[in-house]
């Protein structure tokens, strides 16, 4: 995590975590984790993949590779900051899906890939385009404008390729169905990662949210380069500070929106390093169905038409 943001969560610890999540935030007495945002150091751009530059008419550029280890590059097309603007995956000389053509597994054991959507300290809603063919990344839109956080975000944020939270399968014990998205990813090394990047990362735990009445599980994992990844291992390793913030984040940053709190299951706890790895495998298997046909895809782009 970047000092100053470690700072912020340490100092401003017992206003991230209040004791009981109100009903409203009209009630609260103390500073929400939305008005805490306004104390944080001014975001980056989102769309910065390497030393910041003026990106305001992108074109068909091609940018570094998005990972060495594994080769991929990625490539933007249209103007930055605007509904037009894309980030497409190539390996080689063939275009690919971040979504369905990277595999999930890492190059050991109880390692994963993430594909970095939204780098930390950044506003901008950015996600892969899970119904647009190659599923490129573009910024999410609402009611015909693009999206933004009311502040930034604090970490590296992303999704497990090859994975899906199938919308159609009420999870057992949470009597919610999944939001049928690949995994989110919470990478919370101390390098802010461009967007596009694809780093492999160790799970640490995982929590349930609940968005709208829907299961939107949150893996918070640490890339396997960083210089913290030898002291993280499981879940307990993670301060509670970032435990607390990454929950409360979460939970209150569609509040400025008039949106209500987000919920969280099993009481609110996070899960181990276990159950995180037991989850990531369980969407993967979703995706697998949802892959192969067996699964209806409804609007999602698969790349089996």
């Amino acid at each position: 995590m970047h000092r100053s943001t470690a700072s912020l969560l340490r100092r401003s610890r017992h206003t991230f975590v209040p004791a009981a999540a109100p009903t409203t935030s009209s009630t609260m007495k103390f500073l929400s984790p939305v008005a805490l945002l306004a104390l944080a150091p001014a975001a980056a751009s989102a769309w910065s993949t390497s030393a910041p530059r003026s990106l305001s008419a992108v074109r068909a550029s091609r940018v570094i590779p998005a990972t060495i280890l594994n080769s991929y590059s990625t490539v933007t097309s249209g103007e930055a900051e605007t509904e037009s603007f894309r980030l497409a995956f190539t390996e080689g000389e063939s275009s690919i899906s971040p979504w369905h053509d990277i595999p999930l597994k890492g190059s050991s054991d109880g390692t994963y890939n993430a594909v970095i959507e939204i780098p930390k300290m950044t506003k901008a809603k950015m996600e892969v385009a899970t119904k647009e063919p190659g599923n490129p990344i573009a910024q999410d839109m609402k009611k015909g404008k693009l999206r933004d956080y009311h502040g930034p975000i604090f970490w590296n944020y992303g999704c497990l390729p090859q994975t899906w939270e199938n919308p159609n399968e009420e999870h057992p014990e949470l009597k919610c169905f999944g939001d049928d998205d690949p995994i989110d990813v919470v990478e919370i090394g101390s390098k802010s990662l461009a967007m596009g990047t694809v780093a492999e990362v160790k799970p640490l735990g995982v929590i349930a949210m609940i968005d709208d009445g829907e299961l939107d599980w949150k893996v918070v994992a640490i890339a396997t380069d960083d210089e913290l990844a030898s002291q993280y291992n499981d879940i307990d390793d993670v301060p509670a500070a970032v435990k607390d913030g990454i929950r409360e984040w979460f939970r209150w940053y569609k509040t400025p929106d008039d949106k209500p709190l987000n919920g969280f299951g099993f009481d609110e706890k996070w899960l181990d390093a276990k159950a995180a790895g037991e989850v990531i495998e369980e969407t993967h298997e979703a995706w697998k169905g949802l892959r192969s046909g067996d699964i209806e895809a409804g609007k999602l782009w698969t790349g089996k038409e």
